[in-house]
């Protein structure tokens, strides 16, 4: 394959997310088994946007005529990206509106990443209100995307290469992003600094999916920014020597349907940590200022100097 008619990013962790056809146990009717495979991450290990959203569409390959509305994921171990990932979906509940799942995702060495997800009937009428976008938030188009900050360090950071060369999504930071040095060098700013950011995110390319695979989709790429606030607001940086993270689990939900395709805003909040361990959440507009999806992660983080 040439590199024109090569995948874009996007559409290639459609293919990673699409995963296998599903088998069943005449045994187990109630279980429905999916293999899967990864897509590339410097760290060698399994992705969790990646296994989070993928956990979505192998719930969804059991569910008929209902959108995921809510998902929520412990992450147990580090997966092998050379190893392919097993997903155990378990039928808890088909009721008139909603559909719950439970999925177990494993490797060869046990267990990755335990989740329920929810489903439901679109469409139904009931209660409806959001918090308003916020004001006079700069235009995606004026922002320098990651892949612009991070080109000129590509050859001597396999992070700074995959963000540069292979993110499936163009990230723009409207708050100074932490992914290259520490917000701020004065130590009085750094401790005024709430963790409060906003970030403009879209595809890089184009997804023609569906909407479950839209959601899906956003589940992956909120991934790559939810840990931001806790580090801005640690006074730390993703460049911090010594230091060691991890998401420990992640919840999400979706009120109103998405377009990977066009711009999202992540306004970003961080209320507490303790004890290596931050609290993240984040509420997700389109450029309509509808209130799309809702999330929250928590996350470990470890510094030599705090230990």
């Amino acid at each position: 394959m040439t590199e024109k008619n090569s995948p874009s990013p996007i559409e290639r962790i459609v293919d990673v997310l699409s995963l296998r056809e599903p088998t069943t146990d005449e045994s187990r009717p109630q279980y429905t088994f999916i293999d899967g495979e990864s897509m590339y991450f410097p760290t060698g290990r399994v992705y969790g946007g990646q296994v989070i959203a993928q956990s979505v569409i192998a719930a969804s390959k059991t569910v008929e005529n209902r959108l995921p509305h809510s998902i929520h994921g412990y992450f147990i171990s580090a997966g092998d990206i050379n190893q392919d990932v097993h997903f155990d979906v378990e039928n808890l509940r088909d009721g008139r509106s909603f559909s719950s799942r439970r999925v177990n995702v494993t490797q060869d060495d046990g267990a990755i990443l335990t989740a329920i997800a929810s489903f439901q009937t679109p469409g139904q009428n009931g209660i409806d209100f959001a918090d308003p976008m916020p004001e006079n938030v700069p235009e995606p188009r004026k922002l320098t995307s990651a892949q612009e900050l991070m080109q000129p360090f590509a050859e001597h950071s396999p992070f700074a290469a995959f963000y540069a060369n292979q993110s499936p999504f163009d990230i723009r930071h409207v708050t100074k992003t932490v992914m290259l040095g520490a917000p701020h060098k004065d130590s009085d700013a750094a401790q005024s600094d709430s963790g409060a950011q906003m970030v403009w995110m879209k595809a890089n390319g184009t997804a023609h999916v569906n909407q479950t695979m839209h959601r899906a989709l956003l589940a992956l790429g909120c991934d790559q920014i939810m840990m931001e606030p806790i580090i801005r607001r640690a006074g730390l940086s993703f460049m911090t020597p010594g230091m060691s993270y991890a998401t420990i689990d992640h919840s999400m939900w979706w009120y109103r349907d998405v377009d990977v395709n066009n711009w999202h805003l992540y306004v970003q909040d961080t209320p507490t940590a303790a004890h290596g361990r931050g609290l993240s959440i984040a509420k997700v507009y389109d450029t309509e200022g509808n209130l799309v999806a809702a999330m929250t992660q928590e996350a470990m983080v470890r510094v030599p100097q705090f230990e």
